[in-house]
């Protein structure tokens, strides 16, 4: 069983950071110390490895946006203090680590994922949604503005229009959905 989880950590990680496509199952067992046989023992295939990591990303999400709400004290700040760190060089820089919503969403848009894991990622997308949610919208505008916003700035990082696209996206969704808190530093542990 813990090699399984190691397992589906590893991929979590890694699917964000390089694509599904990017990691074999032979390079995902290598980095936690296991033969490609070992694999077989825990998955079925590739694609289930792919839903249950999935669903462990989009589970670490929601423990962080629960901290940030923990962490401020009412949604509106809370929403502002994500909205903080997620347009932030951190976060564009560590894709590993970061929100599965923009880091699954290159290989569900490119690949025929199975149906188990387009419902994972299309669950997780909504879960998110719903967080960021307001009195005047569902908070599907705000995702994938976000998501799209950071996708943008890695395909451009280390250039000067990479820092353009988080401050000019921060600055709009803060003038679009009024304050959203003062500016406040994330929960210390705020990989999702």
């Amino acid at each position: 069983m813990e090699n399984r989880r190691r397992a589906v950590a590893a991929a979590s990680q890694l699917f964000r950071e390089r694509g599904v496509n990017g990691i074999s199952v032979a390079d995902l067992m290598k980095s936690i110390g296991l033969t490609t046989g070992g694999f077989y023992k825990q998955f079925a295939s590739k694609e289930a490895l792919i839903a249950e990591a999935a669903h462990t990303a989009f589970g670490d999400l929601d423990a962080l946006l629960a901290s940030f709400d923990t962490a401020q004290g009412d949604h509106d700040t809370a929403r502002g203090a994500l909205l903080d760190f997620y347009l932030s060089a951190e976060h564009r820089d560590h894709p590993g680590t970061g929100c599965p919503t923009a880091g699954f969403a290159g290989d569900m848009a490119r690949e025929p994922a199975a149906e188990d894991v387009r419902e994972t990622y299309a669950a997780g997308v909504e879960a998110f949604a719903e967080w960021l949610s307001d009195d005047a919208d569902d908070g599907l505008p705000m995702v994938a503005t976000l998501v799209g916003a950071i996708l943008l700035a890695r395909a451009t990082a280390g250039t000067q229009l990479s820092e353009k696209i988080l401050e000019s996206t921060h600055k709009a969704l803060t003038a679009s959905h009024g304050p959203l808190g003062p500016p406040t530093e994330p929960p210390a542990d705020r990989a999702p």
